[in-house]
C-alpha cells in the first residue's frame, strides 16, 4: 500500500478497557501498563461504595471495597489513581452516575494540581441516573433532583470544560436488563429528552445547540450483529431527527450522534467460557463495520468476565482484538459498506418505526421521569421472554443449551482463570481513609460542606461547591451525605409488580407442586428474595421473583441495597419458607456469612437459604459449609429447576417450644 493510500485511511476509534480494582495505586499501575500496550483512552471502573456515595468504612460498604472497581473516597485517592498520567493529554471515561458531579470535581481538582489547562480536558462522565432506576441500581437521590444534578454538570462543562462530554446516555444496561432493540432506542432517547428539556432552562438559548452537541451515548452491541448494526444506524438517524425537529438544532455539527460502546456482557457464558472470545469479536463488528454508525470509542469485556475479575492478560487479549481489527484489516480504507443495501434499509426502517411508537407512548405519559415504573416493568417482561427462549432452546446458546459436551479449557489454569482481590485491601483502604480524615483542616471541611448544602437547597449549580469541597478534603460519603440530607433517598421500582406474564408452557407441573407443598405447609408457600450489600445488578433476582410468582408462590422482594440485618428482620416479619440471596459483586462470602450468623439469633435457623451470583466453586464450597442449601451461578439458567428446588426445600415451621 502506498503512503497516499495510508493517508486516506480513517483514524481508528479510541481503544479502551474498562478497568479498576483493589486500590487507587494498583489501578494506576494497571492503567499505565495498558497505555504502554497501546490502549489510547482510559475507562475507569469505580467500586460500589464510590458509585453509591458511601465511604469505605460505612456499614453498607462491608465486603464491597475494591471488588468491582477502584475505591475513590477523597482527593488523595484520585491523585493516586492518575499519578504519572497527564490528564491534559488523556481521554478519560468515568463510569459513574449518582456521584458523577463529585468524581468529576475530584478529577478537575487533580488536573489543576498537575498544572493542566482544565478547559482542555477531554473525556466523559456517564452521569445517567434514569438507567440506574431501570437497570443498574446505583442511584442515590430521587429522580427530579437527580436530573437537576445531571444538568448542573452539563451547564458547567459547556462553559468551563467545553471538550468534556457531561452526560453519556447509557443504553448499555438496558440491553443487559433484557430490552429489545426498539426499547433500547426509545428508552435511551427518552432519557436524552428528559435531560435536554431540563438543561434548556440553565443555559442561554443561543448556546443550547452547543450543549446538545456534547451529549453522547454509551451503547451495547449484542451477538445478533446485523440487527445491532442496523440499530446503530437507526440511532444516528433518530437522534438527528430528534435534534432537528424537537429542539430546532440546525447545525449538523451539533446533531452528530456520538457514542462509545462496550460490547455485550450479558451473553458471556460461564460454560465453555473460551467461546466468549468469538462472541466478543463478532459483537465488535456491529459497531465498527458501518462507517456511518461507527463508535468513537470501543471497550471490550474479557472472555472470563462471567467467571470473575479478569487478569491483565485477559484484558490485553481483548485490546489486541481491537488493534488487529483497526490496523491489520482494511476496514478503515472504505466508506460505508451498507449504504443502499435493501435488507439493511428495511431493518433500520422497522427499528425506527418501533422506537418512535414507544417513544411517543413515553411522551404521552409525561416523559422518562414519569414513565420509570412503566419502563422498568417492560424490561422485566422482555428479560423474562429472553430467558424463556433460552430455556426452551428457541434461542441457541452454544455450550449452554446446545453442544454442551466439551473438553476442559486450558485457559482456566490453576487460578481458575480469574484474578481475586486480596481481602486485606478493604482494611488497608479504611486505614488510609481514617488517616486522610485525621490530616484535614476540620474548619475548611465544615465550610465546604456548608457551602455544598446551601447550593443544593437553593438550586444553585452543584459543581463549583463540589470542586471547592474536593480541594478541602471532603470525602465521597460526606458529599453524598449532604445530597441525601437535602434531597432524600430513593428506592426504585422492582418492575415485578408492573410486569405482566402470559407464560403457561412448562409451568403446569411446578404450579401443581407449589399447590401441593402449600397444602402440606398449611399456608401458601412463601419465598423471600434479598439483595444484601450495594450490588445493584437486580436482573437475575427479578427473574427469579417473577418466575416464582408465576408458579404460585407468595413473594417478598424489597429490591436492592439491604443490610443483612434488614433481610433477617424481613424474614422474621414475613415468615418465608425459603430465603434467596442474590449477590453479583463478589462480596458473597462476608455478606452471606452475616446473614447465616443472624438467622439463629432471630429464631430462624430452620429456614433454608439459597444463594446466587458469580461464585467460584471454591467459594461455593465455603458457602455450603456455612449452611447454605443451594448455590447457583450463571450456568444455572433453567429457572424451573430452581423453582423445583425451592419447593423441595420448603419446610413447615418448627413447633413452638412447650
Amino acid at each position: 500500500m502506498t503512503d497516499a493510500q495510508n493517508d486516506r485511511k480513517d483514524p481508528p476509534w479510541l481503544f479502551r478497557t474498562y478497568a479498576g480494582h483493589s486500590t487507587a495505586r494498583a489501578s494506576n499501575a494497571l492503567y499505565r501498563t495498558n497505555l504502554a500496550k497501546g490502549q489510547t483512552g482510559l475507562s475507569v471502573a469505580f467500586d460500589l461504595p464510590t458509585q453509591t456515595g458511601y465511604d469505605s468504612d460505612h456499614e453498607l460498604a462491608r465486603g464491597e471495597v475494591g471488588k468491582v472497581g477502584v475505591p475513590v473516597a477523597h482527593l488523595g485517592d484520585m491523585r493516586a489513581l492518575f499519578d504519572g498520567i497527564p490528564l491534559d493529554r488523556m481521554n478519560t471515561s468515568m463510569t459513574i452516575n449518582a456521584t458523577a458531579p463529585w468524581l468529576l470535581a475530584l478529577y478537575v481538582a487533580v488536573a489543576g494540581e498537575q498544572g493542566a489547562d482544565v478547559a482542555a480536558l477531554q473525556g466523559t462522565v456517564q452521569n445517567d441516573l434514569i438507567k440506574e432506576y431501570l437497570s443498574r441500581g446505583t442511584y442515590v437521590c430521587p429522580p427530579k433532583p437527580s436530573i437537576g444534578m445531571i444538568t448542573d454538570v452539563a451547564a458547567y462543562c459547556y462553559r468551563h470544560i467545553p471538550k468534556w462530554n457531561p452526560m453519556n446516555v447509557c443504553s448499555y444496561h438496558l440491553q443487559e436488563a433484557g430490552a429489545t432493540p426498539e426499547q433500547e432506542l426509545a428508552f435511551a432517547l427518552a432519557t436524552a429528552c428528559a435531560v435536554l428539556d431540563d438543561v434548556r432552562a440553565k443555559v442561554p438559548e443561543a448556546d443550547f445547540p452547543q450543549v446538545v452537541g456534547r451529549i453522547s451515548f454509551f451503547v451495547n452491541a449484542g451477538i445478533r450483529f446485523v440487527t445491532e448494526m442496523c440499530k446503530m444506524r437507526a440511532f444516528t438517524e433518530l437522534w438527528d431527527d430528534l435534534c432537528a425537529e424537537r429542539y430546532g438544532v440546525t447545525d449538523p455539527t451539533y446533531r452528530r450522534f456520538r457514542y462509545g460502546v462496550q460490547v455485550n456482557s450479558l451473553g458471556l457464558t460461564e460454560q465453555q467460557p473460551e467461546n466468549n472470545i468469538h462472541r466478543i469479536l463478532i459483537e465488535m463488528l456491529a459497531v465498527t463495520l458501518s462507517k456511518r454508525a461507527r463508535a468513537r470509542a470501543v471497550q471490550l469485556p474479557a472472555w472470563n468476565e462471567a467467571l470473575g475479575l479478569p487478569r491483565p492478560w485477559d484484558q490485553q487479549w481483548s485490546l489486541r482484538m481491537q488493534q488487529i481489527m483497526a490496523y491489520e484489516t482494511d476496514l478503515l480504507e472504505y466508506g460505508d459498506l451498507f449504504d443502499g443495501n435493501p435488507a439493511v434499509e428495511a431493518k433500520v426502517g422497522a427499528l425506527k418505526h418501533g422506537a418512535r411508537a414507544e417513544l411517543a407512548n413515553i411522551d404521552a405519559m409525561g416523559g422518562a421521569i414519569a414513565a420509570i415504573d412503566y419502563m422498568k416493568g417492560r424490561l422485566v417482561e422482555s428479560n423474562a421472554a429472553r430467558i424463556g427462549r433460552i430455556e426452551t432452546g428457541e434461542t441457541v446458546v452454544v455450550g449452554v443449551n446446545r453442544w454442551t459436551d466439551a473438553a476442559d479449557s486450558p485457559l482456566l489454569g490453576e487460578d481458575g482463570g480469574i484474578m481475586t482481590v486480596d481481602p486485606a485491601v478493604e482494611a488497608e483502604q479504611i486505614a488510609r481513609l481514617q488517616e486522610w480524615r485525621a490530616g484535614r483542616d476540620p474548619g475548611a471541611v465544615r465550610t465546604a460542606l456548608e457551602g455544598l448544602r446551601r447550593a443544593a437547597e437553593r438550586g444553585d449549580n452543584i459543581m463549583p461547591p463540589s470542586i471547592a469541597a474536593a480541594k478541602a478534603g471532603v470525602t465521597t460519603g460526606e458529599w453524598a451525605g449532604v445530597m441525601r440530607a437535602v434531597h432524600g433517598q430513593y428506592r426504585g421500582p422492582t418492575g415485578v409488580a408492573a410486569a405482566v406474564s402470559n407464560r403457561t408452557e412448562g409451568l403446569e407441573e411446578i404450579r401443581a407442586a407449589v399447590d401441593a407443598a402449600s397444602d402440606r405447609l398449611g399456608r401458601r408457600l412463601r419465598f423471600l428474595m434479598g439483595k444484601p450489600g450495594l450490588d445493584g445488578h437486580s436482573n437475575g433476582a427479578e427473574q427469579i421473583v417473577f418466575r416464582a410468582r408465576d408458579c404460585g408462590m407468595e413473594i417478598d422482594y424489597a429490591g436492592i441495597r439491604l443490610t443483612p440485618a434488614e433481610i433477617v428482620a424481613a424474614a422474621r416479619a414475613e415468615a418465608p419458607h425459603v430465603i434467596g440471596l442474590s449477590i453479583l459483586s463478589g462480596s458473597h462470602l462476608p455478606l452471606v456469612r452475616e446473614v447465616m450468623d443472624r438467622l439463629p439469633d432471630a429464631g430462624l435457623a430452620h429456614i433454608p437459604v439459597l444463594v446466587g451470583g458469580i461464585i467460584p466453586e471454591e467459594d461455593a464450597a465455603r458457602l455450603r459449609a456455612m449452611g447454605v442449601a443451594r448455590v447457583y451461578t450463571p450456568k444455572d439458567f433453567e429457572l424451573n429447576r430452581i423453582m423445583a428446588d425451592i419447593v423441595a426445600l420448603a419446610r413447615p415451621e418448627p413447633a413452638p417450644a412447650q
